[in-house]
């Protein structure tokens, strides 16, 4: 109940921002490919799925600044194969905050660069019997902070797209055991998305 009432509040904010003078507002969607650095499945296997809303103002003819919130799905998988029949999936759903600059490189074109804090709504594992049992989990951590860098297409007059790539620079959890090292003993959400944009209200 409190996460539906911080997500309709949420929404009027946004819809009161797109509706202000210097500001720009929409609604946004797409999907993710994902995977977890740290674990030993490499590769963007695990789909997932992207929603939300965004605001964004000038700060200079070449360049604004945007802000979103939105709904993301994130994880990894490993499907079974003939020579190995096991199975895992990792399914992480957040909320998170995107915060940005963009540079417009041309009429149609901007890259963009910034960070993304996100809460962890739910973490779950599955192998191929179903759900891992308590015992053998690991709990996540509830905060995720990743940065961004991507590009935006506006290819319509009300949409474009955005093709992004986010890597978490804190942990999302660490590795089971005593360890010393950063990098390698700890797992980080790794995601490239292509989401599409729709403004709402006239440019």
């Amino acid at each position: 109940m409190k996460r539906l009432l911080m997500l309709a509040v949420t929404v009027v904010f946004v819809t009161g921002l797109a509706k202000a003078q210097r500001f720009d507002g929409g609604i946004l969607a797409g999907f993710n490919g994902t995977q977890v650095e740290g674990d030993s499945y490499k590769g963007y296997h695990k789909p997932g799925a992207v929603a939300g809303f965004y605001v964004q103002t000038d700060l200079a003819p070449a360049v604004f600044a945007a802000m979103e919130i939105k709904f993301n799905q994130k994880g990894a998988r490993k499907n079974p194969t003939v020579k190995d029949p096991t199975k895992y999936i990792m399914r992480l759903n957040y909320i998170d905050l995107p915060v940005y600059a963009a540079f417009r490189t041309s009429d149609h074109g901007s890259i963009l660069a910034g960070i993304q804090p996100g809460y962890l709504l739910s973490g779950k594992e599955f192998n191929e019997y179903g759900e891992l049992p308590p015992e053998d989990q690991h709990p996540f951590n509830n905060f995720d902070l990743q940065a961004l860098v991507g590009f935006q297409f506006d290819f319509l007059d009300r949409v474009k797209a955005d093709l992004r790539f986010t890597l978490s620079v804190l942990p999302i959890r660490d590795k089971p055991g005593d360890t010393n090292y950063y990098w390698h003993d700890s797992q980080f959400n790794n995601v490239v998305s292509l989401a599409f944009y729709y403004q709402i209200g006239s440019r």
